[in-house]
């Protein structure tokens, strides 16, 4: 077993992992900013390194510092969390060139999966069903450019191979726009990403967003712990996750699950990962694979009982996988809300010091945060400062139990986006179930 572990994150995904090790009896090394020495895991951890001044780039996403920080404090393995350098394939290689182990996939396997036209060849030669699209990089050939987008069918949508966070993609309506919409995205890829690859995809109008989580031992054993819909989402950025999927059949499960597994195989994936898809009409449509753990999943762990931090230790650590399919059994349902420190009309973050909390509980009810009355949430980053995850017997009863949650939960001194979650539980459509992508915007009036 790794004896320590370098937790290479901030935030509620570091004390979830802080807490995973602790359980498995593993001592923790926390690094942080000069602006996060306050943090809960920081306070917690057995050992504690700052790496830099507040801004990301001088701290998390400062390598030399991290794998410095791990040298001199002993660490066997550092985990990535999500964001930040969790799917940085360089990030990876220079880990484990360095001695140690990273808790994640192969640099390989980061580059495959990251690079979404490499990702899609990959996905079609395992038999996972793709977007039909360009099969590959767009060249500087408008005329070939407007034949392969007539073959696919207008509206379509230029990606950048590199891109993500919804950045770097253009939608098509007609012919006329195309060769404009091929240049601002490659300009736009090449500033963002230092990667001006693009190809193109047909748009579909309506779909929802589907996603399985896979856990795979790079030993030949992978599985599929079911689905999220991840559909209730703001400017391509997730609102509200739940699982199981509305309307997902158990055969439609495992027709996509078992897909997903045969790649995991086929590429030699190893630890946990998520499949993202579209879905429309029945149809699954492989959209990109995230190399990483995801913000969303608790929802998988309280339908399935399977702890996915824990199991990506495990895997790390060289053990191959202890959970066969048929112990996967999906029961009842969870829903999550992203709790962010923010306007929740204007969306503007809203940094500052929290006077006043209270964490919402009763049966059923999960709080993943770092917050505490008087921590001060810090401008520098990301504006998500917990997750409320509540469980029930059916999908009516989850909801019930996250509007008492969400009543229940008091953040004062700083503006949330508690109110929309409230407003979005109390919606007609979403309580119905199997809302598509644009929903959300449609009803905040912000549509597209």
């Amino acid at each position: 077993m790794l004896d320590k572990i370098l937790i290479a994150n901030r935030g509620e995904i570091a004390l979830r992992i802080l807490r995973a090790c602790k359980e498995l009896g593993i001592k923790t090394v926390a690094v942080h900013s000069s602006a996060d020495k306050d943090l809960k895991h920081v306070l917690l951890a057995d050992e504690t390194v700052c790496i830099g001044p507040a801004a990301s780039a001088k701290s998390y996403l400062n390598i030399p510092a991290l794998i410095s920080a791990a040298e001199v404090t002993g660490a066997a393995a550092i985990h990535p969390g999500y964001g930040f350098l969790s799917e940085n394939a360089d990030f990876a290689e220079q880990v484990e060139r360095s001695g140690f182990v990273f808790i994640g996939p192969k640099p390989e396997t980061i580059r495959l999966m990251g690079d979404k036209v490499s990702a899609i060849h990959a996905m079609k030669k395992a038999g996972v069903p793709c977007v039909p699209g360009s099969d590959g990089p767009l060249s500087n050939d408008i005329e070939n450019n407007k034949q392969i987008a007539k073959q696919i069918g207008y509206p379509v949508i230029i990606k950048a191979s590199g891109g993500g966070g919804g950045r770097g993609m253009r939608i098509v309506r007609e012919e006329k726009d195309l060769e404009q919409a091929i240049k601002m995205t490659k300009l736009e890829a090449k500033t963002a990403f230092n990667n001006d690859m693009v190809y193109m995809e047909k748009f579909l109008e309506n779909p929802r967003h589907i996603e399985i989580q896979v856990l795979s031992d790079g030993q030949g054993h992978a599985i599929y712990l079911g689905e999220r819909d991840c559909s209730m989402q703001r400017r391509h950025q997730k609102v509200v996750e739940e699982a199981p999927a509305v309307g997902i059949t158990s055969k439609m499960r495992k027709f996509i699950g078992e897909r997903c597994v045969n790649a995991c195989i086929e590429i030699g994936y190893r630890g946990a990962g998520t499949f993202e898809f579209l879905f429309e009409n029945g149809e699954f449509y492989f959209i990109e694979m995230n190399t990483r753990i995801q913000v969303e999943h608790p929802v998988t762990e309280m339908i399935t009982g399977v702890d996915l931090i824990r199991e990506q230790i495990l895997i790390a650590a060289g053990k191959p996988l202890s959970i066969k399919q048929s112990d996967i059994e999906i029961k009842g349902h969870a829903i999550e809300c992203r709790i962010n420190a923010e306007d929740p009309k204007t969306f503007m973050p809203s940094p500052g010091k929290i006077t006043r909390f209270h964490a919402p509980g009763g049966f059923g009810i999960r709080w993943e945060s770092h917050i505490y009355a008087g921590y001060t949430v810090p401008p520098y980053y990301d504006s998500m400062i917990g997750k409320l995850i509540a469980y029930g017997e059916t999908r009516d009863v989850a909801i019930a139990r996250m509007k008492n949650a969400l009543a229940e939960l008091v953040i004062d001194g700083i503006k949330t986006n508690i109110d929309l979650h409230i407003e979005i539980m109390n919606d007609k459509g979403f309580q119905k179930g199997g809302t598509n992508i644009h929903y959300l915007e449609k009803k905040l009036g912000i549509y597209e």
